[in-house]
């Protein structure tokens, strides 16, 4: 599928499809291209928006979550979006988290794929080395189960963001801030259904994180994908979209059926 980036105001964004809304958001490193494979597989049937996260240009007195969750709190003003089924990997999913946790009214579903809040290896244990290509090439690999996901673009990518010192005073910024951000006495507060897709070989948030996850998110449901690492949705698009799709269909179902819109058999 060819989508459009938009442009508006501060905002830059994919909104593609009409339906209910699906709020995606990526991680540290991660790009509107992360979620291709829920754009081609949702645009049909809901409503799919990705803003691009300001990791590498916010004022660096604001590099941080708490930065982040503002920003996507603009966002989702300026879009007047509501009822949201709000998806993050990584950072994204922690972001998602904080925002959940401050507006439970605007979140209708929540789903994580390999979030931090818990415990992560930052880039495989170590901040972000400048200037040698063939150590970013091996901890961008170092995210993926099949080190062939770790395309050339992909890691051009990256190296271009850590070879900036603004860009990489901004990473350590929101990295350390992530670790600082320790979600797990919250976590209980967190009423909307849950879902969590996890690598079974996730290198950056090891399997015990999804199920220290769904022990502690009361209305929580984990699945994980074998061969797979820390972005599900990249390595094992078909496999995730599966998941979100029956999990997704039945909390719909569940929802007539408790409004009286659907009857049951």
């Amino acid at each position: 599928m060819n989508y459009r980036v938009r442009e508006e105001g501060e905002f830059r964004f994919i909104d593609e499809g009409q339906g209910e809304t699906l709020l995606l958001l990526h991680g540290l490193f991660g790009a509107l291209s992360n979620w291709d494979g829920v754009i081609n597989g949702f645009a049909s049937q809901y409503r799919v928006v990705i803003p691009v996260m300001p990791i590498y240009e916010m004022p660096i007195r604001e590099a941080g979550l708490e930065g982040l969750v503002q920003f996507i709190e603009r966002f989702i003003a300026f879009k007047k979006l509501s009822n949201l089924t709000l998806l993050g990997n990584s950072l994204g999913g922690h972001v998602g988290l904080l925002y959940t946790l401050k507006h439970q009214d605007m979140v209708k579903r929540l789903v994580l794929t390999g979030s931090s809040g818990l415990f992560e290896n930052s880039m495989g244990g170590s901040y972000p080395k400048r200037g040698s290509y063939n150590y970013i090439a091996e901890r961008v690999a170092y995210t993926f189960y099949d080190p062939k996901v770790a395309t050339k673009e992909l890691i051009d990518e990256v190296f271009e963001i850590t070879n900036s010192i603004p860009k990489c005073m901004r990473i350590v910024a929101i990295a350390k801030s992530a670790q600082r951000n320790n979600v797990a006495k919250d976590l209980y507060k967190i009423k909307v259904p849950t879902l969590l897709i996890w690598g079974l070989n996730d290198t950056i948030t090891p399997p015990e994180v999804a199920y220290e996850f769904n022990r502690l998110i009361a209305d929580s449901e984990l699945h994980f994908i074998d061969k797979c690492c820390h972005a599900p949705m990249m390595e094992h698009s078909e496999r995730f979209n599966e998941l979100l799709i029956d999990w997704l269909d039945r909390q719909i179902n569940h929802e007539q059926v408790a409004t009286g819109n659907l009857a049951i058999a």
